[in-house]
C-alpha cells in the first residue's frame, strides 16, 4: 500500500506542475490590457507603461511563472489587481464557503442517490425501478437555473426558506444552514441520476456473483447480505464519481451560486474573469485544481483499500 500511495503522490505532484503551467499560459493569452482595465480606457501611454512596470508585466514569461508558482507554494498569491487586497485570505474565505456547501450537498446526495439506486436494483424491472429511473433522468435533464427557480418558488415563497444565500464572512455552518438548503438541494438534484444509476448498475452486477447465492444458502438474512457485502462491493466504483462531484461542487457551481447569490469560488472566478484580474484568476484556478486532485487522490486510496486487486505492482 505504501508504494501505491507514493506513486499516486508523485503523479499528483506532476499533475499540479503541468496544470500550473497551463493555467499561467492561458491567463497570459487572455485578450485585453490589464492596465487599461485597472486605470480606465482613456489612460495615457505613460501611465500605462508605469502600471506595467509596477506589475512586472514586461518581465520574461518564465520569470513571471517562476515567481508566481514559488509564491503559490509559499502560500503567497500576491495582490488582487481589482481590489488591491491579498488574494490568499480572499480565496481561503471563498474556499471555506464552497467546502461548506459541497460537504452539505454530498451529505444529502450520496445517501439519497445510493439508496434510490440500490432500491431500484432490488426491484429491477418493476414499477419502482422505472419510477426512480424516470424521475432521476427527468431531474438531471433540467438546467440548473430552472431547478433553482422551481425550488425558490416551492420552498422560498411558499415555505419561507431564504432564497438569498449570501452569508457574512466567518459564518459558521449551523448559522449558515438555512441559506445552504436551497443551493444544496439544487446541486443534489443535478448529481442524483449519475450516482443512482451507477449504484443500480453496481448492485445488479454484484447480485449475480456466486457469493450472494452462497450467503443465501448459508441462511444469512437478505438484508445482511445486501448491506454488508453487496453494497460494499457495488459502491467502490461510485467513489470516483463522488470524488469528481466533490471537485465540481467546489468550483463548478457558477450557475447555482449566481441564482442564490452564494459567495463561493465559482462566483469569485467569474469576478476575476470579468475584471481581468490575472493573479486572482490564477489563484482561484490553482486552488480549484488542487481540490480536484486531492479529491481524486482520496478516491484512489479509498478504492484501493476496498479493492486491493488494483494495487498492481505493489
Amino acid at each position: 500500500m505504501a508504494r501505491y500511495i507514493l506513486r499516486r503522490l508523485a503523479f499528483l505532484a506532476l499533475t499540479l506542475v503541468l496544470t500550473s503551467l497551463l493555467i499561467f499560459v492561458i491567463t497570459q493569452l487572455l485578450p485585453g490590457d490589464v492596465c487599461r482595465v485597472i486605470l480606465g480606457r482613456e489612460v495615457g501611454e505613460a501611465a500605462s507603461q508605469a502600471c506595467r512596470a509596477e506589475l512586472r508585466l514586461d518581465d520574461p514569461a518564465l520569470v513571471r511563472y517562476g515567481d508566481w508558482l514559488s509564491g503559490f507554494l509559499r502560500g503567497d498569491m500576491g495582490l488582487s489587481y481589482s481590489t488591491d487586497a491579498e488574494i490568499g485570505p480572499l480565496v481561503a474565505e471563498r474556499l471555506g464557503n464552497s467546502l461548506m456547501l459541497a460537504g452539505f450537498t454530498l451529505a444529502i446526495a450520496v445517501p439519497l442517490a445510493t439508496g434510490l439506486g440500490a432500491l431500484a436494483a432490488l426491484n429491477e424491472g418493476k414499477w419502482l425501478d422505472n419510477l426512480i429511473s424516470v424521475f432521476s433522468l427527468a431531474v438531471v435533464g433540467l438546467p440548473e437555473f430552472v431547478t433553482g427557480i422551481v425550488l425558490i418558488e416551492l420552498l422560498a415563497f411558499r415555505v419561507g426558506l431564504p432564497a438569498n444565500s449570501s452569508i457574512r464572512p466567518g459564518t459558521g455552518f449551523f448559522e449558515a444552514l438555512p441559506s445552504l438548503i436551497l443551493p444544496a438541494l439544487t446541486a443534489t438534484l443535478v448529481l442524483l441520476a449519475y450516482i443512482a444509476r451507477l449504484t443500480r448498475a453496481g448492485v445488479l452486477e454484484e447480485l449475480k456473483q456466486p457469493y450472494v447465492r452462497t450467503a443465501a444458502l448459508k441462511g444469512l438474512p437478505r438484508w445482511v447480505v445486501i448491506l454488508r457485502h453487496v453494497l460494499r462491493n457495488a459502491l467502490a466504483p461510485t467513489i470516483t464519481v463522488v470524488a469528481i462531484s466533490f471537485g465540481w461542487l467546489i468550483s463548478g457551481l457558477v450557475v447555482i451560486e449566481n441564482v442564490f447569490n452564494y459567495p463561493g469560488l465559482g462566483r469569485l472566478m467569474v469576478f476575476a474573469i470579468s475584471r481581468r484580474d490575472l493573479p486572482l484568476l490564477q489563484g482561484v484556478a490553482m486552488v480549484t485544481v488542487l481540490a480536484f486532485a486531492l479529491a481524486n487522490l482520496g478516491a484512489d486510496l479509498l478504492y484501493a483499500a476496498l479493492n486491493p486487486r488494483i494495487r498492481v505492482g505493489e
